[in-house]
């Protein structure tokens, strides 16, 4: 449908009105503080389209670039997003180091011109076993975060490389060590103490957990950070197939929920006033 729009003078400036007055709506009720993607589909869109696995990979980062937009606008503080699990190093070396070059292009191109960043004011953080990326990786991505490292208005969380059993593990690791030095009491260890030790630590709650490609499981993405008020959402979609109206109906139904349940507990407190009086 975009693609369509894009062709016609003119359209492309209406769709971005309407996209806007549609992002305003939004902000009229519950935003999400903390929402994340598990970016599924890149390898099978290319192959149905006959491409390289890299060109599949290409449209994903372009189709996160739209996303994020969105999601900012509407008010969100934080994404986090599953760019590379550490088992992805077990595929083919081709397209590891396919993937590789195409981290570094994209955190290149923030670090170079930073439309996106500077516009939104986004902090970027590599999430992650880092010592695991190549060297000429690893120097644009600390070259990333430190460039965007005084924003504030918004993070964008890259997980690269990363699986929540990694994080979990570097947590208990980073605690029994603390613990070891006489820093952490063992009586005082508890889930608070594990938390304030994960990779991501410094975010907020998970609101939503979004994964694309029709896949229903977690994959070992922020099994942490899933709790009892996340929400998650399965798309049929590819992810590189995904736009602004999947994702803007998921935030949509976040927020006609989230109002729902807060006037839910406003009338049970009222109740419970009246009651005690």
């Amino acid at each position: 449908m975009e693609s369509v729009v894009a062709r016609f003078p003119g359209l492309p400036y209406l769709a971005s009105i309407v996209k806007k007055g549609l992002t305003n709506i939004l902000k009229t009720g519950p935003v999400p503080k903390h929402i994340a993607f598990v970016m599924d589909g890149n390898r099978r869109y290319a192959k149905r389209r006959k491409q390289e696995v890299r060109e599949g990979h290409n449209a994903g980062f372009e189709a996160l670039a739209s996303i994020l937009e969105l999601c900012y606008n509407a008010g969100v503080e934080v994404v986090t997003v599953f760019a590379f699990s550490i088992e992805n190093f077990n595929r083919t070396a081709y397209e590891v180091e396919a993937l590789m070059e195409i981290a570094k292009s994209k955190l290149s191109q923030l670090c170079e011109h930073g439309e996106l960043a500077q516009q939104y004011g986004i902090r970027i953080r590599i999430i992650g076993d880092k010592s695991r990326l190549p060297k000429d990786v690893l120097k644009v991505a600390n070259r990333a975060e430190n460039m965007t490292k005084d924003n504030s208005k918004a993070t964008l969380n890259i997980c690269f490389p990363y699986t929540s059993r990694d994080e979990i593990t570097s947590s208990i690791r980073s605690v029994v060590s603390q613990a070891k030095k006489g820093h952490i009491r063992s009586p005082d260890i508890n889930e608070q103490t594990l938390d304030e030790h994960m990779y991501l630590k410094d975010s907020p709650p998970l609101d939503i957990l979004v994964r694309s490609s029709g896949v229903e499981r977690l994959s070992d993405f922020m099994l942490w950070q899933c709790h009892q008020n996340t929400s998650i959402y399965f798309i049929s979609k590819l992810w590189p197939e995904i736009n602004f109206t999947d994702i803007y109906m998921i935030l949509l139904k976040w927020s006609l929920k989230r109002a729902t349940e807060q006037d839910e507990l406003q009338e049970e407190e009222e109740e419970e006033d009246v009651k005690t009086k």
